[in-house]
């Protein structure tokens, strides 16, 4: 069985960037970034690239290697000797079928009365309700998470205030509300995100749904004002996105806000108190809110 040899070091000294260099002039097929400590990194600002204060760089090389020439290697890229280099862990892994593991852990949801998140590996649970088949990527949202289940679940039980309406999905991550949207039977819907990942991801499940999505990028994003806008992101930048979202939306337009505490709501409605009334209470889950509003005419 193949084995992969794996190391890790912890920025501090050194950027995580520079550990990045390190490790793949060292011959590292694979480099990954987690967290060193228990410092959440929220969703950024437009322009923002945060990382944890402290970070794990992770190296990920293939056997037989020569792991003495590896840390030789990153030392010298690093201009350090051997021995000071901030090594958290050095291990060997055995070859897994990764594709065979997530598919063991990655069921079907059923949200509200009418929709479906399911992986493509299955087959719809049921035929008849709305289904979006979705598999786990690099951008956000498949539904697992609080908030997007509540954004999931807010559709499905509005399925009127859908079905025939155009819709806007700001900060579209995996695209999976604006593709729910459209399976319920909005008749368009307009995203965007600053991530180009989450442009080709939605793009990607657009098309295996047999939907069509109009995602761009932030900085080219251009729509018209639409009956529904969901935003989940979070409360930091849905406040300074108020005036924004709210010119995205028609009078009598519905917009449900997500990626909120409930400890934010109250900032949340100031913020966007002078456009919309709110439809109370708001759904939660696990300390994560949905705002709901409707824009005044």
């Amino acid at each position: 069985m193949k084995e992969w040899f794996e190391l890790t070091l912890k920025s501090g000294q050194y950027s995580p960037d520079e550990i990045d260099e390190a490790l793949l002039t060292a011959g590292a097929i694979a480099v990954t970034y987690s967290d060193a400590e228990d410092h959440p990194v929220l969703e950024p600002l437009p322009g923002e690239t945060p990382l944890w204060p402290e970070t794990l760089v992770t190296g990920l090389f293939e056997t037989p290697c020569d792991e003495k020439e590896i840390f030789s290697c990153v030392a010298s890229v690093l201009s350090t000797e051997i021995n000071a280099l901030p090594v958290v862990k050095e291990n060997h892994l055995q070859n897994t079928d990764w594709e065979r593991s997530w598919m063991d852990h990655y069921h079907a949801m059923k949200f509200g009365a009418n929709l479906w998140i399911c992986p493509t590996h299955l087959a719809p649970p049921e035929p008849d309700c709305a289904t979006v088949m979705l598999d786990p990527g690099l951008a956000f949202g498949t539904g697992t998470h609080p908030s997007t289940a509540l954004c999931l679940t807010w559709l499905s039980d509005h399925k009127s205030s859908v079905e025939n309406h155009t819709a806007i999905d700001y900060g579209c991550g995996s695209g999976v509300l604006g593709i729910a949207a459209r399976v319920l039977g909005a008749s368009r819907c307009d995203a965007t995100d600053i991530d180009p990942q989450a442009i080709k991801a939605t793009h990607e499940n657009a098309a295996r749904n047999d939907v069509t999505i109009n995602c761009v990028l932030s900085n080219e994003f251009s729509a018209e004002p639409a009956d529904l806008v969901m935003a989940n992101i979070l409360a930091l930048p849905l406040t300074a996105l108020a005036e924004k979202l709210a010119s995205l939306a028609k009078p009598n337009a519905n917009i449900i806000l997500a990626g909120i505490l409930i400890s934010d709501i109250e900032m949340i409605k100031e913020a966007y108190a002078p456009w919309f009334d709110f439809v109370e209470p708001f759904n939660t889950i696990d300390g994560w809110a949905l705002v709901h509003g409707i824009k005044r005419a």
